[in-house]
């Protein structure tokens, strides 16, 4: 994140809120005219379905009445209307004549020629004609009841009215169509801005996130109130860019640190030459101890820069490969030396395994034990054991300790306490720091504190059960 980004041109650029705002507006504008369209079939098809059978129901009610009539008493003159129902005939069954009729058919033909099928005593139909009404187009809803003991022997009772008008003129398609039309554009202007009000926030993100650089990564983006997703997001950007902000600023410091370690050396040897070479008439014995100390100061910039670079692997993470290894038996087999390690003696009740990189594990452990035998009177003990679901390596001396309050500060890359630089002043400060990186590498811990053993200081290597 060297260059600021312009946002516009990024991948980010290409997906911006209004666009998406957008998208989510189509896609709601598409479902819901589909939505409507099939909502708008099914309404019309009940509609008309309601229609009809209302009137339907109307005219057999009507028939029905005439039929229970007619089975005691005729009419005299026109059969009278109903409530609903102007065309009513009585049709003799035989003769198929109209016997009687409401006076809106008097005169008429039967209004059908069907008859109720065998073993039924009612018909249903629909009938469109000129016999209808007034209009060629006109279509009748017929009921008919067929009664073998009336007054006028066997008949059928034929009662007619007609389709309600609303279902032939389009008003239904035409008052349904403008109401979805009229709650389309109602519900499209609601997602419209609803949509843009819940991205606001991701588009002063976005802006936010434009402004960015290496420079200034202590920024942090806003969170908005509500605890929705884009809350989470920003919350889990902001964790991000503070991690990486302290992995910058830890690396900066790294660098500077490095430099000034390399640096002090560096120009101890320049001066050392310039001095040398500036003597018009060099001792023999001088010149020998001038190439010592350059070698010695030489060794200590080769393992300087061999730590930089053990550092730089952990920081990147590299790989390395893991096998099972017993602790007591790296221990005893490579530190327990009376000649090398008088003081040092090892406690265990046994193999203590786990899985770990054998290489990696004892530079750890030499670097624990060095430590140890600079600040050690005269006794170190290692303490080697099970605790739980974990192995546990103690290093124990009888120096004078670490102080609380920089327990910590001791794993930082180029820390030296006083006490330190005293008794090691070649020293570079990062045996322990590589410690704890390869330890948290291998999903353990280390940690330093006050030895209740022996009185000075303890480093505690908790390595955790792994399954490869």
């Amino acid at each position: 994140m060297s260059e600021r980004s312009s946002g516009r041109g990024g991948v980010w650029g290409r997906l911006r809120p209004r666009s998406i705002r957008a998208r989510v507006t189509v896609g709601a504008v598409v479902a819901l005219i589909l939505v409507t369209g099939l909502s708008l079939f099914l309404s019309s098809y009940l509609i008309r379905e309601i229609a009809l059978t209302q009137a339907r129901d109307q005219a057999d009610d009507e028939a029905r009445r005439v039929s229970e009539q007619i089975v005691t008493e005729r009419y005299e003159g026109p059969i009278p209307n109903g409530e609903t129902i102007l065309r009513i005939q009585i049709v003799d069954w035989e003769t198929d004549q109209v016997v009687a009729a409401s006076s809106a058919v008097q005169g008429q033909p039967p209004i059908t020629d069907m008859r109720p099928a065998a073993g039924d005593f009612r018909l249903e139909t629909t009938v469109c004609g000129v016999i209808a009404g007034p209009a060629p187009n006109d279509c009748l809803l017929v009921v008919g009841y067929a009664v073998h003991e009336s007054v006028y022997g066997e008949v059928v009772v034929l009662t007619a009215t007609r389709a309600p008008n609303i279902l032939g003129s389009g008003l239904i398609e035409l008052v349904l169509l403008g109401t979805s039309v009229v709650l389309l554009v109602i519900t499209t202007i609601i997602i419209w801005f609803g949509v843009g009000r819940a991205l606001r926030p991701v588009e002063r993100i976005s802006e936010q996130l434009d402004t960015l650089s290496a420079s200034d990564l202590n920024r942090r983006l806003p969170v908005p109130r509500s605890d929705d997703e884009i809350a989470h997001l920003a919350r889990t950007a902001n964790a991000s860019l503070a991690r990486l902000d302290e992995a910058v600023t830890r690396q900066r410091r790294f660098v500077s640190d490095a430099s000034h370690e390399l640096r002090n050396p560096i120009a101890g040897m320049r001066t050392k030459l310039e001095v040398e070479l500036s003597d018009p008439e060099p001792d023999t014995r001088s010149r020998e101890l001038l190439l010592t100390g350059l070698l010695s100061d030489t060794e200590r910039l080769e393992n300087i820069v061999s730590d930089l670079l053990e550092l730089a692997r952990l920081d990147t993470d590299v790989a390395t490969q893991r096998e099972p290894v017993d602790l007591t038996a790296v221990i005893t087999g490579e530190f327990v030396d009376k000649r090398r390690h008088p003081a040092l003696r090892v406690h265990a009740s046994g193999p203590v395994h786990v899985t770990i990189n054998r290489l990696r594990l004892v530079r750890v452990l030499t670097n624990l034990i060095a430590n140890a035998e600079r600040h050690a009177r005269s006794r170190i003990d290692i303490i080697v054991e099970r605790d739980g679901d974990a192995s546990v390596v103690e290093v124990h001396d009888d120096g004078a300790g670490i102080p609380a309050m920089d327990r910590e500060r001791i794993f930082e890359r180029f820390a030296r306490l006083k006490e330190s630089r005293e008794r090691d002043p070649g020293g570079s400060g990062l045996g322990l720091p590589i410690s704890r990186a390869i330890v948290r590498a291998s999903g353990g811990s280390l940690t330093a504190g006050h030895s209740d053993l022996l009185g000075g200081a303890v480093f505690t290597l908790r390595i955790p059960d792994t399954t490869e």
